[in-house]
């Protein structure tokens, strides 16, 4: 078994215990992280007895959980723990919140119900105030999972992984915590950078006048519920190279909250000889970046802790690059704060759902170079109208949720077919709610022939640029996949990579000539981005630069900044 060196210090009796809402932060805090009592049934009636623990938030089937075991379709995994509240505490409200809890999941506070939500990416919340006893409180949570036997959205969980696909993920995966709010709070916090204006735009969710302080100097009071755009005395611009985050303070009633947020602006348009490029704070810039998938090997979706979050991006920003794609997950929260952070820009996946795919249509693209439509519903595994709804409404979500993170400059729809349907639909639904960045539509394949991008990949073959037909940016957004074990650190099973390699030398001169013979030339011609696969191993896809337990680093970050260096644009 793999461990991280994080997962080998892990504090079991309160893991990843930071405030998990960077952008939303207040003093009150509980943590309900820790060791559970679960149970495994068959009936979704409550177990008789809790006869095992797991160390939320970790999967079951994680060796940090201390389960081991894979919920299966038509199963149940039960939680419960108790607490109290610290004397004082509730001043108002009690918010009970859940980073993310994988798939269908029911809350109960003391046998009473609080709420159902299905979807395993997202955080939900509800108010338990009036379920709330003096001293102990009994909280269950009863899951639900299908994993690739539901149209519901799964990333890359597979029952049965292997290659591209991983081992699945149930139940609470990210942090569960309480916070007091009063009766009347900021309840929502929408904010839009507006660098040309030099200002930034401010929507909070209350009643009442709001008062809001940039970097401890410049003050504001406006409407809650009403768009209040504030004009900044200090331009400073974020880019990768200087990740500058002003601080903010706002201020309703009773309640306070601490933030942040970045002026910068992301786009599409031609450089001086004409091409298309991606735009930061108006000018070409070259995205050059890794695909991130972010698995572990201990705790699968959950990073064993806060730190281990951070290294992932510290790491790729060392080796050069300035760009993450983060690939069918939605990381927790604090993931986009260290990229806002410390620099480092994100494309966004919408993890992909839907029923079986038909290898055939997904792989026709590869094999013909047609690409299909994508109202064809039941060739994609999008015949359940309540699952392509679902995903609507989950993608909408999502954006929602992350908006706030000034690092993220992309949102990519469709992976490579997996569950694709109306990718144009989809994106005018993204554009209304997020007009400021960028949509990948279709990344890999089933281009529809729309929108500002279009997104290639390439495995098997040199890649030699060709301008798009119809005028748009062309974009590399996977490529490589180049595999390198390293012995002791990886998963001891039969190896996946598009190339194989048995020297670290043999690894360091392929990807040298890769981007020497292709990046690098396609990019003087009009290659907007490159995406290399990947940052890390993932069990036994040993494609990254990273091992898996990320213990070894494949070549050294200097040698790999020299290996992907592209010239600036003009």
């Amino acid at each position: 078994m793999l461990l991280t060196k994080w997962g080998e210090a892990l504090d079991r009796e309160l893991p990843l215990p930071e405030y998990p809402r960077p952008q939303l932060k207040r003093e009150s805090f509980l943590n309900l992280n820790g060791v559970w009592s679960c149970a495994f049934t068959q009936s979704s009636a409550p177990p008789e007895e809790f006869d095992g623990e797991i160390l939320v938030p970790f999967a079951p089937e994680s060796p940090l959980s201390g389960v081991g075991r894979v919920l299966q379709p038509g199963e149940y995994l039960w939680y419960r723990r108790s607490f109290s509240l610290p004397e004082g505490f509730n001043i108002g409200r009690v918010l009970l919140h859940f980073g993310a809890v994988d798939q269908v999941a029911r809350v109960y506070l003391n046998g009473e119900d609080v709420c159902v939500h299905t979807g395993g990416y997202l955080p939900f919340s509800a108010d338990i105030t009036g379920l709330l006893r003096e001293g102990e409180n009994v909280l269950t949570v009863r899951v639900a999972d299908g994993t690739d036997r539901s149209f519901h959205t799964r990333g890359k969980q597979k029952l049965k992984p292997g290659g591209i696909w991983y081992t699945p993920v149930s139940g609470i995966w990210q942090t569960v915590w309480c916070e007091s709010v009063p009766l009347n709070y900021i309840s929502s916090l929408f904010i839009t950078p507006h660098l040309d204006d030099g200002s930034v735009e401010l929507v909070c969710g209350g009643e009442g006048a709001v008062r809001a302080v940039i970097d401890g100097e410049a003050a504001y009071e406006f409407a809650a519920g009403e768009a209040a755009v504030l004009k900044l005395e200090n331009i400073h611009p974020w880019t990768p190279e200087d990740p500058y985050l002003y601080r903010l303070e706002l201020r309703l009633g009773e309640d306070r909250v601490e933030s942040y947020f970045a002026l910068r602006s992301v786009g599409i348009g031609p450089d001086r000889s004409g091409a298309k490029r991606l735009l930061l704070n108006g000018k070409p810039y070259f995205m050059n970046g890794l695909l991130d998938q972010g698995w572990w090997p201990d705790g699968l979706y959950t990073a064993p802790s806060d730190e281990a979050l951070a290294f992932d991006i510290a790491a790729a920003k060392a080796m050069g690059f300035n760009l993450l794609r983060k690939h069918v997950k939605v990381e927790p929260a604090r993931w986009y704060y260290h990229c806002d952070r410390l620099g480092m820009l994100v494309w966004q996946d919408m993890p992909n759902g839907g029923g079986k795919y038909s290898a055939a249509t997904v792989s026709a693209p590869l094999l013909t170079g047609r690409h299909g439509r994508d109202d064809r519903y039941s060739a994609f595994g999008r015949r359940e109208e309540e699952g392509r709804r679902e995903f609507m409404e989950e993608l909408l979500d999502m954006v929602s949720c992350l908006y706030n993170s000034p690092s993220i400059v992309m949102w990519v729809i469709f992976n490579e077919g997996w569950g694709q349907f109306d990718s144009d639909k989809c994106a005018e639904a993204v554009m209304e709610l997020d007009p400021t960045r960028i949509i990948d539509r279709a990344s890999g394949w089933h281009d529809q022939g729309t929108g500002e991008l279009r997104s290639v990949h390439l495995y098997f073959d040199d890649y030699k640029y060709k301008p798009d037909k119809a005028g748009r940016c062309v974009v590399l957004s996977e490529f490589g996949g180049y595999a390198l074990p390293i012995s002791g650190h990886a998963v001891a099973a039969k190896p996946f990579g598009y190339k194989k390699f048995d020297s670290q030398e043999k690894f360091r001169r392929a990807l040298m000539l890769l981007y020497d013979g292709q990046i690098r030339p396609a990019c003087t011609k009009g290659l907007a981005a490159a995406v290399y696969t990947q940052l890390t191993d993932v069990e036994t896809e040993l494609n990254g630069l990273i091992t898996y337990d990320r213990r070894v680093i494949k070549l050294s970050p200097a040698d790999i900044q020299k290996i992907i260096n592209v010239p600036p644009l003009k």
